[in-house]
C-alpha cells in the first residue's frame, strides 16, 4: 500500500507481481488511488504482473481519480505462461467529479501489455489530455468523466461465455463487450465510478466460476 493513497508529480512507484505455477490471487485496494495535480513534474505508475501455468492472478484494484492538472504514465504489463488465467479491471474518473471540477488541463498517458508464452494478446495505447475534444467526442469519451475496462484472458474464453456477458447490461452509461482470440473485454464509459464498478462486479462473477474454478466473493474492503 502507498502510503500517501496517490501520486504527485515527480512519484516514481512500481508494483511487481508474481503467481506461481497452480497458485491464486485476487489482489485489490482499500480505496481509490489518485493522480494529484503537478506543477511540472509527470508522475508514474509502472505494474508488471507475471503468472506461471495453471496460475490466476484477479487485479482488481479500485477506479483512479485524475485530479484536474495532473500529469501522469500508467502502465500495465502482464505475462502470462501457458494456461494462466488474468482478470484485470482499469477504472478512470477524470476531474473530481463530486465537486464538480472537469479534466480542463494535464495529462494521463495510458499503455497496457498482456502477452501469453512471449506472444502479444493485447496491446492498447493512448493518451487523454485536459480540455481535449476527445473529452466529448462520439469516438472519445462522449462527455463522460469515468471511463472502464475489465479483460479476462484466459485460452478458453469463447462465444458461450461472451453471450452470458451480454446478457448482463449496464444499468447506467454505455457498455459493450467483445471476444478476441483468448480474450473477452469489456468497456464502459459513465457519469460516476459506482454504476461502473457494479456493472464489473456482476461481469467478473459470471466469468469467475468458469475461468477460474470459484464463486465470486466480493472482498470485504470493498464494502468499508
Amino acid at each position: 500500500m502507498h502510503p500517501p493513497a496517490g501520486i504527485a508529480g515527480g512519484d516514481r512507484l512500481r508494483v511487481d507481481v508474481s503467481v506461481g505455477a497452480g497458485a491464486h490471487a485476487l489482489l485489490t485496494t482499500p480505496g481509490a488511488g489518485k493522480w494529484y495535480r503537478s506543477a511540472g513534474a509527470r508522475g508514474e505508475l509502472v505494474q508488471r504482473i507475471e503468472v506461471a501455468g495453471g496460475g490466476v492472478c484477479e487485479w482488481l484494484p479500485q477506479e483512479s481519480i485524475v485530479f484536474d492538472g495532473a500529469l501522469g504514465e500508467l502502465a500495465t504489463e502482464v505475462s502470462l505462461q501457458g494456461d494462466a488465467c488474468f482478470i484485470g479491471a482499469e477504472m478512470v474518473c477524470f476531474g473530481r467529479t463530486g465537486s464538480g471540477e472537469r479534466f480542463a488541463r494535464g495529462e494521463l498517458a495510458m499503455r497496457t501489455r498482456i502477452e501469453r508464452d512471449g506472444r502479444p494478446v493485447w496491446l492498447e495505447r493512448g493518451v487523454v489530455e485536459g480540455g481535449d475534444a476527445l473529452l466529448g467526442s462520439k469516438v472519445g469519451l462522449q462527455g463522460f468523466p469515468v471511463s472502464g475496462s475489465l479483460l479476462v484472458a484466459w485460452p478458453g474464453c469463447d462465444a458461450a461465455l461472451l453471450e452470458v456477458w451480454r446478457g448482463v447490461e449496464p444499468v447506467a452509461g454505455v457498455g459493450a463487450v467483445t471476444l478476441l482470440p483468448g480474450l473477452l473485454v469489456a468497456r464502459w464509459l459513465g457519469p460516476s465510478c459506482e454504476p461502473g464498478r457494479a456493472w464489473f462486479a456482476r461481469l467478473w462473477a459470471a466469468a469467475r466460476p468458469v475461468v477460474a474454478g470459484r464463486e465470486a466473493q466480493v472482498p470485504r474492503i470493498w464494502n468499508t
